[in-house]
């Protein structure tokens, strides 16, 4: 009997033909439990990384995830039945990641899991959620891949992605810099994915890549990739490169005077990896999907709600990251409210196309979740450094914005491939 045909009528058939005992665990184990009623908890898997290259993010992350937790908790759960959450460090490893996922759901039975910085973290994650039915969401991982050719019926992205960004910035950066540009590219997935959409995009408007430089992860000395720049001398440096690592290269531009010439495109910028940062380590223009500063319906009061859950974390505002794992938890929940049910394939239905209100997402522009891609097509900010900031805090100038269908990425459209729902295990969680 294959995996994917497993739902909790044939678990409960066949657990009744051995003898009533079975070998199954994860999701399935709970419909056994609760089959006079669902007063268990529905509990998440919260797949953050606590170490490595995003720890930081992570904990941004994982603070978001149970903000919105905290409040559907405050009105009595959903359903009826309170929420609990399990984490489990994903250390910024593939293979710590499927592991991870393996371990919440045989072990600690979860029926969802949440999060992510790391693109092929997430997709080790999301490669054992599929295989098991288990809804994913990857909060904060944003290589075009991950909506693209390793998309998943299970999995939603929530953040923007490489193509995105650049889309937002390349041309308008063309015609304000010039066409000579050198690419700066963290080493794994997410970096090759990005630098790649950032090509094509160059190719398009009469751009020149000039030269990329590959920077491993885990680089903290990036002084023969910038010796390699002042001797090529382009207009602009297009740089994806994330975490510790992006903090490491901040400071060491800002050290050698070169953050204003050449001009600085940094396809992404999370809020945990420059927070803290002085001024001048903020060069160049860089993306975000949101900003504590915004002046919309709703944002003011949501900086207070994360005070005071948070008056002791040390990043005094909250951030991209933060939102991202807030937003994707909050429409998890809603989800499950509209189906009325736990199960995974009518909590996808509710998930797939369904559109948020600009002013429900804080954001510029109506956002909604492609189902095509499972990814979350959302506003895209342009930012760079505040001159003038009105709070310590108050680091961003956000100089434009962009609506989801000017920025939609076709290519993950056209090479993501769902499996259907036939394809994938159905359970109750």
């Amino acid at each position: 009997m294959s995996i994917n045909k497993i739902n909790r009528r044939t678990l409960l058939t066949t657990g009744a033909a051995a003898g009533g005992v079975t070998t199954f665990f994860g999701p399935w184990k709970y419909n056994r439990v609760l089959a006079a009623g669902h007063t268990k908890p529905i509990k998440i898997g919260l797949t953050s990384d606590a170490s490595g290259q995003y720890a930081n993010s992570g904990a941004s992350d994982r603070r978001g995830m149970l903000m919105a937790i905290a409040e559907y908790n405050e009105k009595g759960g959903v359903l009826g039945r309170m929420i609990e959450t399990t984490h489990i460090d994903t250390e910024t490893t593939p293979a710590t990641g499927s592991r991870v996922a393996e371990r919440m759901i045989s072990r600690e039975e979860v029926g969802f899991m949440i999060g992510a910085v790391s693109s092929g973290v997430a997709n080790a994650i999301s490669q054992v959620a599929q295989k098991y039915g288990v809804i994913y969401l990857n909060t904060n991982s944003s290589s075009p891949t991950e909506s693209g050719e390793n998309c998943h019926r299970v999995k939603f992205v929530w953040d923007g992605n490489g193509s995105n960004f650049a889309q937002a910035a390349v041309k308008n950066a063309i015609t304000a810099y010039g066409d000579k540009w050198m690419l700066l590219t963290n080493d794994y997935g997410w970096g090759h994915d990005t630098a790649a959409a950032t090509r094509k995009l160059l190719d398009q408007y009469g751009g020149t890549v000039v030269d990329e430089i590959l920077v491993p992860q885990g680089t903290r000395d990036f002084s023969s990739a910038l010796l390699q720049i002042q001797q090529a001398g382009p207009d602009v440096v297009a740089a994806a490169v994330g975490g510790d690592d992006q903090k490491s290269m901040r400071q060491q531009v800002a050290q050698l005077g070169m953050g204003s010439s050449p001009a600085w495109i940094n396809n992404q910028q999370d809020w945990p990896d420059v927070y803290g940062l002085p001024i001048e380590n903020l060069f160049g223009v860089f993306g975000t999907t949101w900003y504590y500063k915004l002046d919309l319906p709703g944002v003011a009061d949501f900086v207070a709600k994360y005070q005071a859950m948070y008056p002791d974390t040390s990043m005094r505002v909250p951030g991209n990251v933060f939102y991202n794992g807030y937003m994707a938890t909050k429409n998890l929940l809603a989800a499950i409210e509209r189906a009325g049910t736990t199960n995974n394939i009518a909590v996808i239905k509710e998930l797939e196309g369904h559109v948020m209100s600009a002013e429900d997402r804080m954001q510029h522009h109506d956002a909604y979740i492609d189902p095509v891609t499972h990814q979350v097509q959302q506003t895209i900010y342009l930012a760079t450094a505040n001159s003038a900031p009105t709070e310590t805090d108050d680091l961003f100038e956000i100089v434009s914005n962009t609506s989801p269908d000017e920025v939609q990425d076709m290519g993950a459209q056209a090479s993501c491939n769902l499996e259907s729902y036939d394809d994938t295990p159905t359970f109750d969680a």
